[in-house]
């Protein structure tokens, strides 16, 4: 009788003491597998190159004054595991930026300035202009625990590119002949070839707002090209026909990019036992 009391006390005593229940969470965060539209900005800076011929001030760092102003529109493809198909078309340009036009052109006269067939001093503005078509592939590697969408990004991609020099005139002052229709062509250094970029930096992928997806990233871009004019003039290169040099060029810059998934913000399932 006394042992089955001793145990009925134990086990009301065992009953009525504080106890912890531990909940576990299992945590599922979505890996999108998506497609993706962006827009980025970015600042391009030439970094100077070499040339086939050993031409003096050929390069594109010897032809304009950086920094370049660049607008892009990019496609990806996200898959679940975070590799990238890539797609971008971009635009690059800076303002009045030809450098020693004058020594260039052999155009200008006494003053510095050109004449207009107004008999005023013209005005003009020589401006880069460039564009360049791509498609590659990359990769995110996540570094947030709860969050495998976001990470350190890579991308590798390639393609074809041209730029030039645009001549704009301000036809109030009068109309300038020697860069009116196809004489400006003998001045503008068209040039096309490819171009491949690497990239490094860091995607964000917001699992809460749906467009707050952003990535920031370091390009560096080499540059082949080749002169598309079957005639030139450029006093300083000492050409006045046909360029047949190939151009090395390099650039490096830092773009910032607005992502826009299509399929949506990313998602959290909460599991309690």
């Amino acid at each position: 009788m006394a042992k089955n009391w001793i145990k009925g006390v134990l086990a009301t005593a065992f009953l009525l003491l504080p106890t912890t229940v531990w909940g576990q969470v299992k945590l599922n965060v979505d890996t999108l597998q998506c497609h993706i539209v962006s827009f980025s900005v970015a600042g391009l800076m030439p970094l100077g190159g070499s040339n086939s011929e050993g031409l003096k001030g050929g390069n594109m760092k010897d032809l304009y004054d950086g920094p370049y102003l660049d607008f892009a529109l990019e496609w990806m493809y996200k898959f679940q595991n975070n590799w990238l198909l890539t797609c971008d078309a971009d635009l690059w340009f800076n303002s009045d930026n030809l450098r020693d036009r004058a020594e260039r052109m052999g155009i200008y006269n006494s003053r510095g300035t050109l004449m207009s067939e107004s008999g005023l001093d013209g005005v003009v503005l020589a401006q880069n202009r460039g564009i360049a078509v791509r498609a590659g592939f990359g990769k995110i590697i996540p570094v947030l625990p709860k969050d495998p969408n976001s990470g350190i990004m890579l991308k590798l991609s390639g393609g074809w590119f041209m730029h030039k020099t645009v001549f704009t005139q301000d036809m109030n002052e009068g109309e300038i002949a020697q860069l009116s229709g196809d004489y400006g062509k003998l001045y503008d250094h068209l040039r096309n070839g490819m171009i491949l970029t690497e990239g490094i930096g860091f995607a964000y992928m917001s699992n809460y707002r749906t467009y707050i997806n952003v990535k920031l990233m370091l390009e560096l871009s080499q540059c082949i090209s080749w002169s598309s004019r079957p005639y030139i003039i450029d006093n300083l290169m000492d050409i006045k026909g046909k360029d047949n040099s190939r151009y090395i060029d390099h650039m490096v810059g830092l773009r910032l990019t607005w992502m826009f998934p299509i399929t949506g913000r990313t998602s959290y399932d909460y599991y309690y036992y």
